[in-house]
């Protein structure tokens, strides 16, 4: 089980003036986990469902299970090439599809199909929606809320390095397995339902690879992968320090791409060297706050 091993505060509510004329705060959302997917109730087409919220994916994508149940046809757009972590694959996307999400009706275009599982979970959101918004996630509250940008300035609260990568706007954070340890680069990824993914060659540095490590599949939207398991002593994520944290990394001869597992190829503009994924089982102890596009984070504690 992973711990916290020091409390250095508790997020508090004061930075967040609802009452402001100009600021616009939406009501809390309650959402469920899935196997670590937040997920929250939606209709797509008059269809009660549920959108999976990965602010770790480039794109928005609906179920093709979702489609296929409901016997729905949407105007065809242009192609898009998806990278998952263990593949990639060519697919049409879909536009004027007709969502009410946080209470509120609009027609959403480019939508990918993918694999999301059960036809129960219609939509997958990522970061591009996210962007004009501050996005507030209280894990163990099991619910979420958007911001307008004027509410806070979070650049004046952030305990944790980011920055949005460019060309996706993905939200990389820094993290470190210690003090002692040289801090790298990770996507925080709220559809991951794992621990820490990292790359084999950062493993290698850090001497994971020789401890004794346990075998297991990993699934990406196109394809699956053994990957090597393990717990460490210490992660450092902001002002918290954790223990006991699951480390997964790609078997030998595994050829992984990093990035998240709903994501499109073509970018070319350099950025931070990301090292890995961070997701679900580090997450579920705090309140996340994040700033897409000014690249800026709070991690708390709940009230």
């Amino acid at each position: 089980m992973t711990k916290v091993k020091h409390f250095v505060f508790v997020v508090c509510t004061l930075f967040f003036s609802t009452n402001t004329a100009v600021a616009a705060v939406t009501d809390w959302v309650p959402f469920t986990l899935h196997n670590g997917h937040i997920k929250i109730p939606i209709t797509i087409s008059g269809i009660e469902t549920h959108a999976l919220m990965d602010t770790g994916a480039q794109l928005n994508a609906i179920n093709e299970a979702f489609i296929a149940k409901h016997e729905l046809d949407y105007t065809r757009g242009g192609q898009i090439r998806v990278r998952g972590v263990f593949g990639e694959e060519t697919k049409s996307m879909f536009n004027n599809v007709p969502v009410n999400i946080f209470g509120f009706d609009t027609d959403l275009d480019s939508l990918t199909p993918v694999s999301l599982g059960h036809h129960s979970t219609g939509l997958l959101i990522g970061a591009g929606f996210f962007s004009s918004f501050i996005v507030q996630l209280d894990y163990p509250n099991s619910r979420m809320r958007l911001l307008s940008k004027d509410t806070v300035n979070l650049r004046e609260f952030e305990n944790i390095r980011m920055e949005s990568q460019q060309g996706s706007g993905e939200p990389l954070v820094q993290v470190s397995f210690g003090a002692d340890s040289s801090p790298f680069w990770v996507l925080l990824d709220t559809g991951n339902n794992g621990g820490l993914l990292i790359d084999r060659s950062l493993a290698n540095r850090l001497s994971l690879v020789d401890e004794n490590t346990a075998s297991s599949i990993s699934s990406g939207v196109n394809a699956t992968a053994s990957v090597a398991s393990l717990r460490v002593d210490e992660f450092v994520f902001g002002p918290y320090t954790l223990e006991n944290v699951l480390v997964s990394f790609p078997e030998e001869g595994v050829n992984a791409n990093l990035s998240d597992q709903y994501s499109f190829t073509g970018t070319r503009i350099k950025s931070r060297r990301q090292r890995g994924i961070l997701g679900y089982d580090i997450l579920k102890h705090f309140v996340v706050t994040l700033d897409y596009a000014s690249g800026h984070a709070h991690i708390g504690l709940p009230e």
